[in-house]
């Protein structure tokens, strides 16, 4: 394991505290917030100020720079680290505060909201009981933490500041980048993979210390609208069309063991994401998600085949439905390099860390990179029950994660 310590801890509680969520209503540009720029700026001075080569923000808030090789390592290929910018839009992100919590056991008291405790047991979370004696990094409980991926940019800064500080450390040139929008499937479809000039990456962007992924889940997002007919409800019978009914029969026929609640696994999922709706109009947005293509594609053609039978028994069209492609199984790609997984579970090993490779029931960035030519498997950054108010991390695991990465560039020199 490494002897040398790191300032992650400082990087992390800092970087969590500058607002950076992304809007799925700004999704036609990128930023779809302007305020993910004020993290990319400062994150381009630190990279600066840490002797990082060619710092760049662009136009769409990509941080990119490159990290000079150690010492008869300059003939090795540049790798990769990737994380994003951007916080979920799934729950309050604006004004984090965060502080840490000597953990003793039981419930996990992250803060108290309107006199009401906001808490965890460990019979919801059952890895509280392997962290009791734990510092742990929460929030106020009136907010999430935003250590996805705000502890993946942390913990590759502070390898780049244990970089500059030990200089005898070995490792290629590293191509360092912070996205966008990833939460809202933008993430790095805009980075220019040429000019980041890396022949492979990894993304710092899981859970739990120790993750390793290389398969992710087929991805789209369906928009749904119901057209109703709106009239007086004395006058109604034989003429109302409630758009909102209409939306409720066709949930209904979208099969409820396939909800997010409901599988593990390899298990895929329809996950309504939001709903409104009046008698005149109703609007569902839903994601699509299975790691097997076939299977994907029949959740897909289920979505369809429910609006045409809505339609039908309507008798006219009422019901229309916009499917958006976002990702594919990146294991299509990655598995082509079994090299990038051994090389991470040493590292991960040599941190005193058991590798645990596992399917993501999400996906990450290196999903865009591996089909665009740059294979990019997922590393942990050490996070818990990411997208809520009940997010934390342990303060062991941030540090532990920048000794894996010690390690893992160490293997690429």
């Amino acid at each position: 394991m490494s002897t040398h310590q790191s300032d992650v801890l400082e990087r992390f509680l800092r970087y969590v505290q500058v607002d950076t969520q992304s809007a799925d209503e700004h999704c036609d540009r990128v930023p779809s917030t302007d305020i993910q720029f004020d993290l990319a700026r400062m994150l381009a001075d630190e990279l600066g100020e840490l002797g990082a080569r060619d710092v760049n923000v662009s136009d769409h808030a990509y941080v990119t720079a490159w990290i000079p090789a150690s010492e008869g390592a300059g003939n090795r290929p540049r790798l990769g680290l990737v994380a994003h910018l951007d916080t979920t839009e799934q729950a309050p992100g604006y004004g984090v505060k965060p502080h840490i919590v000597s953990y003793n056991g039981g419930n996990l008291v992250c803060g108290t909201v309107d006199g009401v405790d906001v808490s965890l047991s460990p019979a919801k979370v059952p890895a509280l009981d392997e962290l009791i004696g734990e510092d742990l990094v929460c929030t106020d409980g009136t907010t999430l933490l935003g250590a996805d991926d705000k502890a993946g940019v942390a913990e590759i800064m502070a390898l780049v500041a244990l970089l500059k500080q030990n200089p005898s450390l070995p490792h290629p040139e590293i191509g360092i980048c912070f996205c966008p929008d990833e939460e809202i499937g933008h993430g790095a479809e805009l980075l220019d993979i040429e000019a980041f000039g890396c022949a492979y990456a990894y993304t710092v962007d899981g859970g739990p210390i120790g993750e390793l992924e290389w398969e992710c889940f087929n991805a789209a997002e369906a928009t749904v609208r119901f057209q109703g007919f709106s009239i007086h409800p004395g006058d109604a019978k034989g003429r109302m069309v409630n758009a909102s009914e209409l939306f409720c029969r066709f949930h209904s026929l979208l099969p409820a063991v396939q909800r997010p609640e409901y599988t593990e696994g390899y298990e895929g999922f329809y996950y309504l994401e939001g709903v409104s709706g009046t008698v005149e109009h109703a609007t569902a947005r839903y994601i699509i998600r299975d790691h097997d293509a076939k299977k994907f594609q029949a959740k897909t053609d289920h979505l369809l085949h429910a609006a045409r039978f809505v339609n039908e028994e309507q008798g006219e069209e009422r019901v229309t439905v916009e499917v958006k492609q976002q990702y594919r199984n990146m294991a299509e790609v990655v598995s082509e390099h079994p090299e990038l997984i051994a090389v991470a579970r040493s590292a991960f090993e040599a941190a005193g860390v058991t590798p645990n490779v596992i399917p993501i029931r999400g996906g990450t960035d290196g999903a865009q990179l591996s089909f665009r030519g740059l294979p990019c498997p997922n590393l942990s950054t050490g996070a818990y029950c990411c997208h809520g108010v009940n997010e934390f991390i342990p303060v062991s695991s941030l540090s532990t994660m920048v000794d894996v990465l010690v390690q893992l560039v160490a293997r690429f020199a």
